[in-house]
């Protein structure tokens, strides 16, 4: 069931916080009104759910691979996307780039939470993340 534009908008925030905050980021500030919040450096903080300037280097940093699949629905409507071990249905989300987008989020935070890899891992790929969010 999809939720209404503001509480898919705050859930991306969200989502991108917590990542920021994993990936070693704990002072930020919020700031609904102008897209997220911004860390402790006042760059804005990288919109990973949304723009795929910022979760493009995010996906290829740490090697995130895509899988598609048809939905199962009474129709055929939907499909989901899998991003490693993370699956997400289409039908959630406004449209399939951003369901993509939110996937490769997701999966990332599932890999740092579960020590998969190391917070510093990618370390020039993080570096790279707040100067592609520029």
């Amino acid at each position: 069931m999809r939720m209404n534009d503001q509480e898919y908008f705050r859930s991306c925030i969200a989502k991108e916080r917590h990542l920021a905050q994993l990936l070693g980021h704990q002072h930020i500030e919020e700031c609904y009104e102008s897209a997220g919040t911004l860390w402790d450096n006042a760059s804005a903080l990288p919109q990973w759910t949304r723009d795929w300037r910022a979760c493009g280097p995010l996906m290829t940093g740490y090697r995130i691979t895509l899988a598609y699949a048809q939905g199962l629905g009474e129709q055929g409507e939907g499909g989901v996307v899998t991003a490693g071990t993370t699956t997400v249905s289409f039908s959630d989300h406004p449209n399939r780039d951003r369901a993509v987008m939110y996937a490769i989020v997701k999966e990332v935070i599932h890999l740092l939470e579960h020590h998969h890899v190391g917070k510093t891992q990618p370390g020039r790929a993080t570096a790279s993340l707040a100067d592609s969010a520029r």
